[in-house]
């Protein structure tokens, strides 16, 4: 006992890491158990059309967030000038400046976006969702430390405390106003009350606008390939949502973000995982450096890919009797798309920790190019397959895509020294059994699944 304490003392790296995936680990849980219950009582509330309304807003809010990533974020992280508090002014002014213009094209862009969708209340949602741009555009730049040197105790409490705000909200204005209006007015309650705890509960620099000229063009020189990055991201991520809102009816659609918002929860820990603590460990341990490094990043990435492929091969077998568990018989065919997506996210839990080694290097020109490689082949492959196949077809793609892009990141990984084919096999092979034995025992539901989707495209 106290051999495992003591891995969880000190401030040296391991220590720190230690503690920050523990922190983020637990406060991703109780993210997610929070997530859930919510999802369950508004489905009550509210009708499917609703979640597939708000979930074009979404798309269209961190659309243009990351249409205009500058990554401040990254560049804090891995700047040699990361604590100075002339660059972190200079971030923050960025940052700040940048909300306020979002919002404003959020404001001119309601109207085309409307008519894309043939959703006249876009009109109306999309102004007041993208309030929640400009209240993030001026959360401090001591969010940014507290990840650059894994100190993210306090910043998991608030997240909770946000999420739980946000959660509550929703629920009573649902149950008062019957509307998608209640989810719209909830993520800008729980925007505002993230930013007024980072700025009470946080320590550490005091943001005020300011513009050195060093600190914007290294933030700026880096950011322009982040930029694109982030573009090229939004389009990978958020590639299905653009497609099937425009193909699917908005209640299936509805149907379809059940679905995902289920099977995304080991992905979305990967993710949280990876982002948070990969670029300081790269950044201060790189796997090029020494076989010492490489072997505690091989150790590291056995852990989390197994983690997460254990919780995707639950997802997989259980989907469908889950989903008919927890929602009334509106939602069902959320089961079978629980399953396949589950299944098609094994790809990308493989190479989930690589791309961050070059963000860590400071290349985020690689970076790029491997972000705008995925977005072309995820557009085209749900493209082609949602006209071909259907709705199944567009969601078998989304593996098949991710394993046309695999010779891409093993290109970035190599050049960073991360690459690591040993683990790439092992868990390939796993999660091909895990794929098999899932779409074997609910194959019925997926083509019930199919059926149905076939008189979409009828």
């Amino acid at each position: 006992m106290n051999r495992i304490s003591s891995l969880f003392q000190g401030s040296n790296l391991r220590a720190r890491a230690m503690r920050s995936s523990v922190l983020t680990v637990g406060g991703f849980g109780a993210s997610q158990v929070i997530r859930l219950a919510s999802n369950l009582i508004l489905t009550r509330l509210l009708f499917p059309e609703a979640f597939g309304m708000m979930a074009l807003v979404m798309v269209f809010i961190q659309g243009l967030y990351q249409f205009s990533d500058v990554g401040v974020g990254p560049a804090i992280m891995q700047s040699k000038r990361g604590d100075d508090p002339y660059f972190l002014n200079t971030a923050w002014t960025i940052q700040a400046g940048r909300g306020v213009l979002l919002w404003l094209a959020a404001s001119v862009l309601a109207y085309p976006m409307a008519l894309i969708y043939g959703e006249a209340q876009l009109m109306q949602l999309l102004p007041v969702a993208a309030l929640t741009l400009v209240i993030q555009g001026f959360n401090p730049t001591r969010l940014m430390l507290a990840n650059r040197h894994l100190q993210l105790g306090r910043v998991t409490s608030i997240d909770i405390v946000t999420q739980l705000s946000g959660i509550v909200s929703a629920v009573v204005l649902a149950y008062l106003t019957q509307s998608v209006w209640a989810l719209v007015f909830s993520i800008i309650i729980s925007s505002l009350v993230q930013l007024v705890l980072f700025r009470i509960y946080l320590e550490g620099h005091r943001d005020r606008f300011e513009w050195e000229r060093p600190a914007a063009h290294e933030l700026i020189n880096f950011g322009k390939w982040i930029f694109l990055s982030t573009l090229a991201g939004f389009l990978f991520n958020q590639s299905d949502k653009m497609l099937l809102g425009k193909y699917l009816p908005l209640d299936q659609f509805g149907v379809y973000n059940i679905g995902f918002f289920l099977a995304s929860f080991p992905l979305l820990l990967g993710i949280s995982v990876t982002h948070k603590l990969l670029i300081p460990i790269y950044r201060e341990r790189p796997p090029s450096e020494s076989a010492e490094n490489f072997a505690a990043l091989r150790k590291m990435r056995f852990v989390v890919s197994g983690g997460l492929l254990a919780g995707i091969a639950i997802l997989a077998l259980v989907g469908v009797p889950l989903v008919e568990l927890l929602y009334d018989s509106r939602y069902y065919q959320a089961g079978a798309i629980v399953v396949i997506i589950a299944c098609m996210q094994v790809p990308q839990i493989i190479v989930l920790t690589y791309d961050q080694a070059a963000l860590a290097a400071g290349d985020s020109k690689r970076f790029f190019v491997l972000a705008a490689t995925r977005a072309i082949i995820m557009l085209s492959a749900l493209f082609i397959a949602l006209e071909t196949y259907g709705l199944v077809g567009a969601l078998f793609s989304i593996g098949l895509a991710m394993l046309v892009i695999y010779p891409v990141v093993v290109w970035l990984a190599r050049h960073m020294g991360a690459w690591d084919p040993l683990h790439d096999i092992s868990f390939a092979i796993l999660g091909l059994g895990v794929i098999i034995v899932s779409l074997w025992v609910n194959w019925g539901a997926i083509a019930e699944l199919a059926q149905v989707s076939a008189r979409y495209s009828g």
